[in-house]
C-alpha cells in the first residue's frame, strides 16, 4: 500500500485507493484554472518554496514587478532572471498557467489591478526597536494579506468536498502539534458545539490509537504548517489506511502529508521574520480555513446544528451574567 501512495504521489496525483476492503474512491475533482491575476501573487508565496532556486528567482520577478514582466518574451524573462526559457515555461506551469503566454496575460491583469489601487502604506517587516504602534499597523497589514492569500488560493471544490463528508461524518478526529494543535482544538470545540462528535489530539500516540479505530463514514483532519510533520502525518495515515476520509489543511500541498489526504486545502502565510516565525503566521490562514469549514457544515446540518448552538449558549448564559450584589 505504501508503495503505491509513493509512487502515485510521484505522478503528481493523490492516491484512489481508499481502504482495507479494496473499496476504490472515485477521482479527484478536476483542479481549477490558472490563478485569476489578483490571486497570483499569493500563489507565488505558497508555492515558491517546493521551486528550485532558478524557478523561485522567476516566481518573484513576476510577482514583483508584473507590469514590466507582462512586456517579456519568454527570451527577454529568461534573460532577466538569469535562467533559460525552459524554466520560465517550467515555473509558468507550475503557477497554474497552460504556458507562458496564459501567465503574461495574467500579469498584465494584475498591473492593471495595481495601478488602479493604492499601494499598502507599510510593511511586513517589524524592527526590535518598533514603537508598538508600527507593530499593530504592521502585524495587521499582514494578517490581512495572509488573510488575502489564503483565500484566493483556496480551492473551492476542495472545500466543499471536505465540508460534505464532514456534515455526514459518524466522527471526526483532528490532528494538530505546536501551534497547529491550538487550530485542532478551535475546529475541534466548533464541531462539539453543533452536536457532532470531534476530538482534537496533540498527543501523537494518541493520536495514532485513536486513528485505528476510524472507519469508512469518519473524517480525520490533519493541520500542519510544513506538510512533514511526522506526530500529524502518522496519525492521517493510519486513519487513511483504515477507510476514513482524509483531509490536510498546510501550506505545503506537496508535502508529505498530501500522500495521505482525499483533500488538501492550501494555506498562505506572511513571510518569517526573526520575531515572528512560521508558527504564528500560519495560524491566521489555518483558522480561516477551519472557520470555512465549520460555517459550511453548519449550513448543511442547520436544522440540528442551530438548536445545538442555541442550547450550548443557554448552557453557559449564567456564566456570563453580572454577579448579584
Amino acid at each position: 500500500m505504501t508503495t503505491y501512495l509513493k509512487e502515485s504521489f510521484a505522478r503528481g496525483g493523490r492516491p484512489h485507493g481508499r481502504s482495507p476492503s479494496g473499496a476504490v474512491a472515485p477521482p479527484a475533482a478536476p483542479h481549477p484554472g490558472p490563478p485569476a491575476p489578483g490571486a497570483l501573487a499569493a500563489k507565488v508565496r505558497t508555492m515558491a518554496p517546493s521551486m528550485t532556486r532558478s524557478m523561485q528567482r522567476v516566481a518573484e520577478t513576476v510577482a514583483g514587478d508584473p507590469a514590466g514582466c507582462a512586456q517579456l518574451t519568454v527570451t527577454g524573462l529568461a534573460e532577466r532572471t538569469g535562467t533559460s526559457e525552459a524554466t520560465v515555461v517550467r515555473t509558468s506551469r507550475m503557477l497554474g498557467f497552460p504556458g507562458y503566454r496564459d501567465l503574461r496575460l495574467a500579469l498584465a491583469g494584475l498591473a492593471a489591478q495595481q495601478e488602479s489601487g493604492a499601494a499598502p502604506a507599510v510593511t511586513a517587516d517589524i524592527a526590535v526597536d518598533d514603537p508598538i504602534a508600527d507593530v499593530v499597523a504592521k502585524l495587521a497589514h499582514d494578517e490581512r494579506q495572509t488573510l488575502a492569500d489564503t483565500a484566493a488560493g483556496l480551492d473551492t471544490v476542495q472545500v466543499e468536498a471536505a465540508v460534505n463528508a464532514l456534515a455526514a461524518a459518524r466522527r471526526v478526529d483532528v490532528y494538530g502539534v505546536g501551534a497547529s494543535a491550538l487550530v485542532s482544538l478551535d475546529l475541534a470545540q466548533k464541531l462539539l458545539r453543533i452536536g457532532m462528535i470531534a476530538h482534537a489530539h496533540a498527543d501523537p500516540h494518541l493520536a495514532v490509537t485513536n486513528a485505528v479505530q476510524l472507519r469508512a463514514g469518519d473524517v480525520a483532519i490533519a493541520i500542519t504548517h510544513s506538510g512533514r510533520t511526522v506526530d500529524v502525518i502518522e496519525p492521517l495515515r493510519v486513519a487513511f489506511d483504515h477507510g476514513a476520509t482524509t483531509i490536510a489543511i498546510t501550506g505545503r500541498p506537496d508535502g508529505e502529508v498530501a500522500q495521505y489526504a482525499d483533500h488538501v486545502l492550501t494555506t498562505s502565510t506572511a513571510r518569517e521574520s526573526e520575531l515572528r516565525p512560521a508558527a504564528m503566521s500560519s495560524r491566521t490562514s489555518q483558522l480561516l480555513v477551519v472557520d470555512c469549514l465549520f460555517i459550511g457544515v453548519a449550513q448543511r446540518r442547520y436544522e440540528s446544528a442551530a438548536p445545538a448552538l442555541a442550547a450550548s449558549y443557554e448552557a453557559l448564559a449564567h456564566r456570563h451574567s453580572p454577579r448579584p450584589r
